[in-house]
C-alpha cells in the first residue's frame, strides 16, 4: 500500500479531526515532505483536505468522495476485491468481468460515482448522474437454482431497506419485484444476473447491481422521469454530512448477510407496496389490470385476474393504480 493511500485510509477513520504532520509522517513511516506530497495528490483528485502552519491535516466532513480506503473500514468482510471508479460504463458489467476472470469471488464489489451506460432490467437504462447516487454491484456464489435467483432480488431489496434505515434513520417502501420508494418515487433499483451451469441449472455466480439516488442532482432528472425518480432527500444541502462510503459498505455488509441462505425475508413482505392494490402488469405489449393477493415464499406474486382466475407471476413491469 503506497503512502497516499495509507495516509487516505488514516484521514477518512479520522475525518473532521486535525492530524499532526509529525504524526502521521512517524505512523507511515515515511517524511513529512512525502506527506505533503500525498495530500497534494489527494487535493488534485478531488479530496478536501485543509491543512496550516503548526496544525496539521483534516479530511472536512463534507468530503464525500468514493473510495475503498472510506470504505474498508466500515465492512463486516473487509477482505474482499474492492474496486472503486469515479466513473464507469457499467458496474454490473464490470463486476461480471472481475468475476469471470477469477479476480473476484463471493462479497467483492464495484462501486461508481457515476455510471455512462447503468443498466436497469428489461435493457433500460438507469439514470446514473455525478456523485448523486449510490451505483454498486455485488458478485455472490449463492447456493441454488436460476429460479430461486428471484430471492436474491428480494433479499438485495431488504438489504438497501435495512441499510438506509440504520444509516439515515429513513425507512424506504418495497416494491415488488425489484424496487424500492420514498415519498411515493423510485429511489432505488436492483439488477440481479445470474451465471448458471448448463448442466446442473445451479447458479455459478450472481451479480446484483443496485442503484440507490441519494439525491436529485443540480441539473434534475431526465423528462421521462420527472415525477417518478426521487432521492432519500431532496437535495445535496438536506443530505448534509452523509457518507457515502459507510452507507454503501452497510449495503453490503447486510447483503452478505441476508443472503447466507436463499429465502425471502419477512420484511420484504412487510414493507411491500403491492399486496392489496389494484396494479398494472406490463409484460411485454402486453398490459393487464389485476389485483395483488400476496407474495408467495418463493417471492413470485399471486393475482386475481379480471375474470377471477388466479396466476402466479415471476417477473412483469408493475404499475400500482390510485
Amino acid at each position: 500500500m503506497t503512502v497516499k493511500s495509507r495516509l487516505l485510509e488514516i484521514l477518512e477513520k479520522e475525518k473532521g479531526e486535525t492530524l499532526s504532520g509529525e504524526k502521521l509522517a512517524e505512523e507511515l513511516h515515511c517524511t513529512r515532505a512525502a506527506i505533503w506530497k500525498a495530500v497534494k495528490s489527494l487535493r488534485e483528485e478531488g479530496y478536501m483536505i485543509e491543512a496550516g502552519p503548526n496544525k496539521g491535516y483534516m479530511l472536512v466532513k463534507a468530503n464525500d468522495r468514493l473510495s475503498v480506503e472510506a470504505i474498508r473500514p466500515f465492512l463486516s468482510f473487509p477482505e474482499v476485491y474492492i474496486k472503486v471508479y469515479q466513473e464507469v460504463d457499467s458496474t454490473n458489467r464490470a463486476a461480471k468481468a472481475a468475476a469471470v476472470t477469477g479476480e473476484a469471488g463471493h462479497g467483492s464489489f464495484v462501486l461508481a460515482g457515476c455510471q455512462t451506460e447503468g443498466r436497469g432490467r428489461r435493457g433500460r437504462s438507469f439514470y446514473s448522474p455525478q456523485d448523486a447516487g449510490i451505483y454498486l454491484s455485488v458478485i455472490l456464489e449463492p447456493k441454488g437454482s436460476l429460479q430461486e435467483s428471484l430471492l436474491l432480488t428480494a433479499e438485495a431489496a431488504v438489504a438497501v431497506y435495512r441499510a438506509v434505515k440504520k444509516i439515515t434513520g429513513v425507512e424506504l417502501d418495497i416494491k415488488w419485484v425489484n424496487d424500492l420508494y420514498h415519498n411515493g418515487k423510485k429511489v432505488c433499483g436492483i439488477l440481479t444476473e445470474a451465471v448458471t451451469d448448463f448442466e446442473s441449472g445451479n447458479i455459478e455466480f450472481a451479480v446484483v447491481g443496485i442503484g440507490l439516488n441519494i439525491f436529485e442532482a443540480a441539473d434534475g432528472y431526465p423528462d421521462s422521469l420527472k415525477g417518478i425518480a426521487g432521492g432519500i432527500y431532496e437535495n445535496r444541502e438536506a443530505a448534509g454530512e452523509l457518507d457515502r462510503s459507510r452507507l454503501a459498505a452497510e449495503i453490503v455488509n447486510a447483503l452478505l448477510e441476508e443472503t447466507r441462505e436463499l429465502r425471502l425475508p419477512q420484511e420484504y413482505i412487510e414493507h411491500n407496496l403491492v399486496p392489496g392494490r389494484e396494479i398494472c402488469i406490463s409484460d411485454g405489449d402486453k398490459i393487464r389490470r389485476v389485483k395483488a393477493l400476496e407474495i408467495c415464499p418463493d417471492g413470485r406474486l399471486k393475482v386475481e385476474e379480471a375474470d377471477g382466475s388466479l396466476s402466479v407471476l415471476s417477473y412483469g413491469e408493475v404499475s400500482i393504480i390510485i
